[in-house]
Formats: C-alpha cells, sequence, structure tokens
C-alpha cells in the first residue's frame, strides 16, 4: 500500500471488539489515528460511518468505512496482505476459523454481559453457560499454542481480547475461569507475550473499575 493511506479508527478503550482492530493494524504494523467515542454522546462522524448500528469500533480508511470487528479484521487482513497474515490461505482452516470467530460472537460478550449486569439465577445460568462455551473453546484448542496452529491468527485476535474481562466475570460472577479452564490462561499468556497484544489489552481490573461505574449508571448496585 501507498504511503497515503490514512487509517482512522473509532474505539472506546473497554471494547473487546476494537481491541480487535487494534490488534490487528498492529500486527500488520499499520499506522492509524485512533479516536476515542464517548458512547453516551456518539460523534457524528460515528453515526455517519455506522448508521446502521451507530456502534465501535468503525475502521475508517482513505474516508471508507468497515462496521463490524470480525469483517473489519478480514478486510485488514486483504488489503495489507504481505505482513502476519491474519486468516489462513487453505480455504477449509480459513473457514473453520470464521466458524469459531462467529461463535465467541455469538456467546462470550452477551453471556460475560449478563454475569456482571444481573443477579440470581439469571447470573448462576450466564455463568455455567460462560464456563461451557470457555471449556469448549479450550477443547478447540487442544494442545495447540493458538487456535489456528503454529502461528496466532483470525480466532485469536477474537477471542484474546476477552482475557481483559475475565476479572470483572471472575469478581462479579464469584468463580474462576483460570480454575475452569487452565489451558485457555496459559493460552491468553502466551497471547500476550506479542506486543501487538500486550500494548493493546487493558489491565483487567481497569476494566473491572468501569464496570463498577457502569453498575452504579444502570442502578444495578
Amino acid at each position: 500500500m501507498s504511503g497515503k493511506d490514512e487509517v482512522v479508527l473509532l474505539d472506546f478503550w473497554p471494547s473487546p471488539f476494537g481491541m480487535r482492530l487494534r490488534i490487528a493494524l498492529s500486527e500488520k504494523g499499520v499506522d492509524y489515528e485512533c479516536r476515542e467515542e464517548n458512547l453516551s454522546d456518539k460523534s457524528q462522524l460515528l453515526l455517519r460511518s455506522n448508521p446502521v448500528h451507530k456502534k465501535i469500533p468503525v475502521l475508517i480508511h482513505n474516508g471508507k468505512p468497515v462496521c463490524e470487528s470480525l469483517i473489519a479484521v478480514q478486510y485488514v487482513d486483504e488489503v495489507w496482505p504481505r505482513r502476519s497474515p491474519i486468516l489462513p490461505s487453505d480455504p477449509y482452516a480459513r473457514a473453520q476459523a470464521r466458524f469459531w470467530a462467529d461463535y465467541i460472537d455469538k456467546k462470550i460478550y452477551d453471556l460475560g454481559r449478563k454475569i456482571w449486569a444481573t443477579k440470581g439465577e439469571e447470573q448462576e445460568a450466564a455463568k455455567r453457560e460462560l464456563i461451557e462455551c470457555l471449556k469448549l473453546l479450550e477443547a478447540e484448542l487442544g494442545d495447540k499454542p493458538y487456535f489456528g496452529g503454529e502461528s496466532f491468527g483470525f480466532v485469536d485476535v477474537a477471542l484474546v481480547p476477552f482475557y481483559s474481562w475475565f476479572y470483572t466475570y471472575d469478581t462479579c460472577g464469584n468463580f474462576s475461569v483460570e480454575t475452569e479452564c487452565p489451558k485457555l490462561i496459559l493460552w491468553a499468556k502466551r497471547c500476550l507475550e506479542k506486543e501487538s497484544v500486550s500494548k493493546v489489552l487493558p489491565d483487567g481490573e481497569k476494566v473491572y473499575k468501569l464496570v463498577l461505574e457502569l453498575k452504579n449508571q444502570l442502578g444495578l448496585e
């Protein structure tokens, strides 16, 4: 790509979906400008760039917006193909990676939110289901260093941002992801050895502090 590329990321620091884009751009060595959004007072740029969902993250490449984090990560992989491929080249392996990333999207965030935003039986049910999902992902990882095998790839990018939220899930749900899924935590720590991950993922306690503020605002305490 030419040096004229203008890449802007509309984001909010604790968003696991935004973290995916920051990791992917870092893996590719792409310079970009990150603009923090105030989600209670969204910018005109965000509303214009994502008129359908009005959500972050939005990747704006040379003035053209790409919405939905997994779609945007695939876009980044296609636009800057020469460095650190994120998706495998084999069509079947690529389909499998997309399947697991989609599974993560359909499950983890919503279950995690229920753990910190609900109580009683609803919280217990979410906790049970989240542990089941994480165990399933742990089984899919198996003894491989990364989900795609030897190299860090699409499913790793999709899942590792949630590691920043595990402390919140543990504390609010009164359980331990590490006790339930030790291999998954070892995998997350392996991912954190990569600078593209370690410089993006916020500290779990910082995320938890924000969640406590959110709970207050929503009257959940």
